[in-house]
């Protein structure tokens, strides 16, 4: 399975807003320009995660963007199928299938698809940004580029 787009970016939002030693908003054009992706693109992302009150947004001049919640609340699963909104891997009734109701391959996938999700689930976005993942964005919010000979390497 690929993720989309759509949740790659959300997911890119996240992780970014997560880092809390900051005294200037965040903004969409900032987060556009360091990770090299469509400002407009973007905008479509970020207000569908204000939507989901995962972000708080303000706008105007000096307005910006922060998580919502503390990073331990947002559950990967449940923040990925929103962003996905993949109910099933196929649709065997449009067009409808000659094999349907007579074939094994909707329900692998719908258990495959389940698993994935379970997995998601046990973690959080804290999770998903701890060790080297947080000293990159903390050197991406100071630099706006990631140094990998900076960052400490598991031996």
């Amino acid at each position: 399975m690929q993720l989309t787009h759509f949740t790659d970016l959300g997911m890119r939002v996240l992780m970014y807003l997560s880092h809390k030693d900051r005294q200037d908003p965040v903004t969409i054009s900032e987060i556009a320009d360091k990770f090299s992706v469509s400002r407009n693109h973007l905008v479509k992302v970020v207000h569908f995660l204000a939507q989901k009150n995962w972000i708080i947004t303000t706008r105007g001049k000096g307005g910006g963007m922060a998580l919502a919640q503390d990073a331990k609340q947002y559950r990967l699963g449940s923040v990925i199928r929103e962003l996905e909104g993949v109910t099933a891997l196929i649709d065997c009734a449009t067009p409808p299938c000659a094999l349907r109701g007579n074939c094994q391959l909707k329900s692998v996938l719908d258990q495959a698809l389940y698993a994935f999700y379970a997995t998601l689930d046990k973690y959080t976005l804290q999770d998903a940004i701890g060790g080297n993942t947080h000293e990159a964005i903390v050197m991406l919010h100071r630099t706006g580029f990631v140094d990998q000979s900076a960052l400490k390497h598991p031996s």
